[in-house]
């Protein structure tokens, strides 16, 4: 398209930085800390800025990073275009926006709409303790081109790549505390399958397309029901079949029943004959 664009993201140059918007650019896509000490350090003028989005908007108005994006809200011009984007905007969410848009368009789609066709979604009901047993036997008796696994914690990330890796898979993992140099690198092997599975937090939710990835686990519920969707959708992207598999303990079922009565979806127990699934 011949658009001059950089980005703004943590651990890089702050000289190339420098000297890319100095050369000057159209599109500015960052992360909201980096962002705004851009601005504060007077390298990222927004004086003529004519589109401000915030994509993943329900994150960014989270508590993790509403200060920053407030603060980012103040230096841009009274006439710039505000858009955000988001597959799920949890209502006090909403309530936020209304603070900084002017009364804006809105387009949303019903909730039942939500979960992503394509995707065949089951759960399998478990003991705590026998989840890693059962994710080694499913990998024994499922075809699975490239996976996600997603886990709550980064303690629980590192144990099921290690028990993994004990059983021979070539196995990549990630959360929060890489840095992002080592998150660049995990994710450029994934993509191009030097690693058939990437266990990981909810870091890795949103916003990445992998075509090669057929199968969503996850070894965790999501904290969040607006997370599901996120999750599986790494899946499914842009009409292709998918599978999602949820471990659930018994402390786990109300949130599955929680999940599926607000997407108004219905979530299977995983058959015994898996080439049903195929």
């Amino acid at each position: 398209m011949k658009v001059k664009v950089h980005a703004f993201i943590g651990g890089t140059s702050l000289k190339a930085d420098m000297k890319n918007i100095s050369d000057g650019v159209h599109v500015v896509v960052g992360t909201p800390g980096r962002v705004l000490d851009m601005i504060n350090k007077k390298i990222l003028n927004l004086s003529y800025l004519k589109i401000f989005v915030l994509d993943e908007a329900d994150e960014m108005l989270s508590r993790g990073f509403l200060d920053s994006i407030r603060q980012i809200i103040t230096f841009i011009p009274e006439n710039c275009q505000v858009a955000l984007f988001s597959a799920t905007m949890p209502q006090e969410i909403m309530g936020i926006t209304g603070k900084f848009m002017n009364n804006p368009a809105k387009i949303l789609v019903k909730r039942e709409e939500l979960t992503l066709e394509g995707i065949r979604q089951y759960y399998i009901p478990m003991k705590k303790e026998w989840k890693i047993e059962i994710l080694l036997n499913l990998y024994k008796m499922m075809e699975i081109t490239q996976a996600i696994i997603y886990c709550n914690t980064k303690k629980t990330v590192d144990y099921v790549t290690e028990e993994l890796i004990k059983k021979g898979f070539v196995v990549s993992s990630m959360h929060g505390e890489l840095p992002q140099q080592d998150r660049d690198k995990i994710m450029k092997e994934f993509r191009i399958g030097a690693s058939r599975v990437l266990v990981t937090t909810d870091l890795l939710a949103r916003g990445i397309d992998v075509y090669q990835v057929s199968l969503v686990i996850n070894y965790d519920i999501p904290r969040q029901r607006e997370t599901y969707i996120h999750r599986i959708g790494r899946s499914g992207r842009f009409g292709r079949k998918g599978t999602a598999i949820n471990f659930v303990a018994p402390e786990d079922k109300d949130e599955l029943e929680n999940i599926q009565k607000f997407y108004n979806t219905s979530i299977d127990e995983l058959p015994n004959d898996l080439s049903a699934i195929k």
